[in-house]
């Protein structure tokens, strides 16, 4: 596993970022914690996005009235169901669109009640990351948590990701003293173990072709039809050359079939330093580096594994 050291050399001062998390309880405490937030953004002139489940989003939207067509709402059960796309696709993409580098008020919810176990661990990694990808950009984020309905480890992983915290009743960010982004990212650095009855590939630079035939092959035998057919594809295509590139010039493809997915799994022996891979939007004109980024734009779901053995990137499809 990837040591906290290294996790954490991009965690730096965070001003004038600030990303507090806000617990809330029900939809009153959740109101009185949002409303106050975009309102005082839109007063002062600030471009303000709101991306939250579709539920909490309608109750944002409803008791801001007029003034909702000056916020951007997004659906965050969508646009972050996957949370390695949520800050290359929705908190930088927001945040990068404003010109004059302006502050930005975004309301982003990437863990809701009824996420999977499976999906959780990308999910506090991602809380963890903001505080990287931000760090001195003029921002800032609040993340509110379902306190009444999260499991605990939830609300703990909350406390470590967000240097700041509003409880219910408050309108005051309170320093969290349980702040520890890098310990959140190197914690659930979990290994992806094999799956046993999946397909499996080794391929290397003179076999690139045949892994993505054989993933998109594999993918229409397991469900896979139209874009996400293609989706997958693409997936194969970027990881496999990653590996042959910078992951020492071969790997292993796995697929298989898991509740409603289409699992594609790629090892090799490269080691993926930066933990923003992937999470970075790529300026145009820049060649190359977009292969971990275009595989989290279109992926339900990635999960990756670091150690000093080699890198595993596992990304799930909707079937």
């Amino acid at each position: 596993m990837t040591a906290v050291t290294e996790a954490t050399e991009p965690f730096g001062p965070l001003e004038p970022f600030a990303h507090p998390a806000l617990f809330y309880r029900d939809e009153q405490e959740y109101l009185d914690g949002t409303l106050p937030f975009v309102h005082a953004g839109l007063e002062a002139g600030e471009p303000v996005a709101v991306a939250v489940p579709d539920k909490n989003l309608t109750l944002i939207r409803d008791a801001l009235g007029d003034a909702a067509e000056s916020v951007r709402l997004l659906d965050m059960r969508e646009a972050g169901r996957n949370p390695g796309r949520i800050i290359p696709g929705v908190l930088r993409a927001f945040a990068d669109a404003q010109p004059d580098g302006r502050r930005v008020r975004i309301i982003g919810e990437p863990v809701w009640p009824g996420r999977s176990d499976t999906e959780y661990p990308a999910c506090a990694q991602h809380e963890a990351l903001i505080n990287a990808a931000f760090r001195g950009r003029t921002a800032t984020i609040l993340c509110p948590y379902d306190i009444a309905r999260l499991p605990e480890h939830c609300v703990t992983d909350a406390y470590a990701t967000h240097p700041t915290v509003i409880h219910p009743g408050s309108d005051v960010a309170r320093q969290s003293e349980a702040y520890a982004p890098g310990e959140v990212v190197s914690r659930y650095n979990e290994p992806l173990e094999p799956v046993q009855e999946a397909l499996t590939f080794a391929f290397d630079s003179d076999s690139l072709s045949q892994a993505r035939h054989l993933a998109v092959g594999e993918g229409a035998r397991l469900g896979l039809v139209g874009v996400k057919r293609e989706d997958l594809a693409l997936a194969a295509a970027e990881l496999t050359t990653n590996s042959v590139v910078h992951g020492g010039g071969s790997g292993v493809l796995r697929l298989w079939a898991e509740e409603g997915y289409v699992v594609c799994e790629v090892r090799d022996e490269g080691r993926l330093a930066d933990i923003l891979a992937g999470r970075r939007p790529v300026p145009r004109d820049q060649r190359g580096g977009r292969g971990m980024l275009l595989v989290n734009l279109i992926a339900d779901l990635v999960r990756v594994h670091r150690s000093d053995s080699g890198t595993t990137v596992r990304c799930w499809f909707a079937r």
